[in-house]
Formats: structure tokens, C-alpha cells, sequence
């Protein structure tokens, strides 16, 4: 049951945001307006989701009530409604909770993804390859955009490092928790006799940077360096000096873009992603000063954290962050990521909900094989 009293104390800012959205003076500060607009939206909602919360449990009560009547069958009646309420009563009551959280600046934007073959050789390149074409697949499902920034591929169809956009409204709050460690088992191709190998992969995902996040990257803190192009594209993409190797100097980050048969296409995207990797490092670092310790599932930057197992002889896909096991890899990996990326979202929830309002999480990590 949620306290009563905590839904009126988060409501009672409500008259004031909207007194400060009908000032006129408010519109001057582009950026404290947007927040502004941000937060009334969020509070419109837990306003919403309150009021339906709220009339289940009056509903309830009300037929509580009937039950003690000496008709019988008006006293069935009741039972039955109340049975029906209590059914949609947990829904309400979670997308109640999900709506106090307070809302992410990043999750309405595009992201910026990185796919980079880890231990395991050829058969860790081929995986980063599935992994990029399950991307693919889930992004191209939802009507958003796949833009390759940076391929590198080996011989036998692999993908050494994969870096892309992924154009859309809310693609990073959907991709956010895919950052960590990817494991895969199962037979290599070039295996003869059938034994299965572990090899694995690793997977960043950032928020891409907009205008009022005011990176500034001043002209002498990087080196651009032009070259020709090497993987695929076409013919003119190959044989021209298009591609652009951006080096921020201060930080020692790479960023390198050849997909586009423009040398200033390709320089404004490899900017671009240097602009998302530069957002992240200063996100972070906001976070550690401010002693920020909530526990969430976004990915924490470490590429060492093992997220998933991907078993293919036992068709079995293992999330070891919330305990996730599921016998449909051959769909997952297809792109069909709805169910999973769901889960991942409500456990989320409840973790940050339990640094907010102390309500515990109810899953348990499943333990990795």
C-alpha cells in the first residue's frame, strides 16, 4: 500500500511549477523553462495515476460494504467486482510508483551505441556481428533509424568494433541497459568437432548530446585527421580521402567515422559521438560529486561487467542482472528484445524507487555458468 500522505507531499509542488509556468519571465531561460515543462509533465502524471489509484480503492472499499448485505446475490455480486478491481489494482499501484521517480532529461533522446569484439577471437567478432544485426532488427521494429558511424569487419563476416546511431524519440531510454558485458556459448563455425566456446563481446550506450547540454570541444583540443576510406560503402566511399579521425586531446578519445562519401558528413557525426562519450564522462563525474550512490541497472561504463549469457545449444538467454531466464534466444537474437528490455525497465523501477521511497525490489540476480 502506498502512504497516502508521501502522494499529497509530492503533489503539493504542483500549484507552484504551474504559477511558475504561466510567468512570462520563466520563458527567458530556455534551458530552466524545458526542466520546467519536464516537471509539470511528470507531476500532471502522478497527479493522473494517483487519481486512478485511488478510485480502485474507493471502488473496492465500496463493494466491501455490499458484501455484508443480506441479499445473496447482490452480496455475489460484489464479490466478483472486487475480485475484478483487485486484478487491476497491482498495475495501478506500479505505474503509480514508476511515476513518482523523477524524470530522465536523456531517456527521450537518440543514442549512440558501441559493439566491440572481446576475448574469444574470430568467434567474439562474429558474435559483435549478431549483435549488431539484433539491434538492428528491434531498432528497425520500433520505425527508428540504424546510422553506422565506424565498422571494422574481418574476412569471414565479423565485426571487430560497430559503432551507430540510433535515431528515434526515446531510443536511448529503450538501449540504456544494454551497456556491459555480453557472453556467448555455443559451436563456432570452425569448430570440427563440435565443442562449445565461450567468447564474448562488450556493448556502451550513451544518451547523444544536444545543444542545451553546452559541450564546448574548442578547435585546438582536437586533432582531425583525414584518410580513405576501408570498409564498406560503395566504390566512391573507398576510393576518396572522406573518412575523419577526431582525437579529443585532453582526454585521450578516439572517434573515427567512414561511412559517409562526404568528409564533412563524416567529421559532423564523429564530433557527434565525441560529443555523447564527452557527456557521459561529465554525467558521471556530476554523479560521483554529488555522492549520488542510487542503484539503477544503466549501464555503469564497465565494460568488464558480464550482463548476459547467450547459450545457443540450449536456445537459453540469462539476464544475471535481474535473474532472466528465458528457452527463446533464437527470437531474442532475431531482435525481438520487448519482453526482456520490459523486465530490465521494471526491476529498474522498483531499485530506484527503493532509494526513494524505500520499497525493496523483489527479483534476485541469477547466479552465471
Amino acid at each position: 500500500m502506498i502512504d497516502p500522505a508521501y502522494i499529497d507531499k509530492v503533489l503539493s509542488a504542483l500549484p507552484e511549477v504551474e504559477a511558475k509556468l504561466a510567468d512570462p519571465a520563466s520563458v527567458a531561460d530556455r534551458k530552466a523553462y524545458r526542466k520546467l515543462v519536464m516537471e509539470h509533465a511528470a507531476l500532471r502524471r502522478v497527479a493522473d495515476h494517483a487519481a486512478a489509484y485511488r478510485r480502485l480503492l474507493r471502488e473496492r472499499d465500496g463493494h466491501r460494504e455490499l458484501m455484508e448485505s443480506d441479499e445473496a446475490e447482490l452480496a455475489q455480486m460484489a464479490r466478483e467486482e472486487i475480485a475484478a478491481i483487485e486484478e487491476k489494482i497491482p498495475a495501478a499501484e506500479q505505474a503509480l510508483l514508476a511515476s513518482l521517480l523523477p524524470p530522465s532529461e536523456t531517456d527521450s533522446r537518440s543514442a549512440v551505441v558501441e559493439i566491440r569484439a572481446g576475448t574469444g577471437g574470430e568467434e567474439a567478432a562474429l558474435f559483435a556481428a549478431d549483435l549488431f544485426r539484433m539491434y538492428s532488427h528491434f531498432v528497425e521494429g520500433r520505425g527508428w533509424k540504424v546510422r553506422l558511424v565506424d565498422l571494422s569487419s574481418n574476412d569471414i563476416g565479423g565485426y571487430k568494433e560497430a559503432i551507430f546511431t540510433v535515431e528515434g524519440e526515446g531510443a536511448y531510454g529503450a538501449l540504456k541497459y544494454e551497456s556491459g558485458g555480453h557472453r556467448v556459448q555455443r559451436v563456432p563455425a570452425t569448430e570440427a568437432q563440435g565443442r562449445i566456446h565461450t567468447s564474448a563481446a562488450t556493448v556502451a550506450v550513451f544518451p547523444e548530446a544536444e545543444p542545451e547540454d553546452d559541450i564546448q570541444i574548442p578547435p585546438n583540443e582536437i586533432r582531425i585527421d583525414i584518410f580513405r576510406s576501408s570498409g564498406p560503402g560503395g566504390q566512391s566511399v573507398n576510393t576518396t580521402d572522406s573518412a575523419v579521425r577526431v582525437t579529443h586531446l585532453p582526454t585521450g578519445l578516439i572517434v573515427q567515422c567512414q561511412d559517409e562519401k562526404s568528409q564533412h558528413r563524416n567529421r559532423e557525426r564523429a564530433l557527434s559521438v565525441l560529443k555523447a562519450r564527452l557527456l557521459e564522462i561529465r554525467r558521471r563525474a556530476e554523479q560521483e560529486k554529488m555522492g549520488q550512490t542510487r542503484r539503477t541497472l544503466t549501464g555503469s561504463g564497465d565494460r568488464s561487467e558480464r550482463i548476459r549469457t547467450y547459450n545457443f545449444p540450449q536456445n537459453r538467454f540469462t539476464d544475471h542482472r535481474i535473474g532472466l531466464t528465458v528457452y527463446s534466444l533464437d527470437r531474442i537474437i532475431e531482435g525481438h528484445l520487448d519482453d526482456v528490455l520490459s523486465a530490465l525497465r521494471a526491476h529498474d523501477t522498483e531499485m530506484r524507487l527503493q532509494d526513494e521511497i524505500g520499497r525493496a525490489p523483489a527479483a534476485n540476480p541469477a547466479p552465471e555458468d
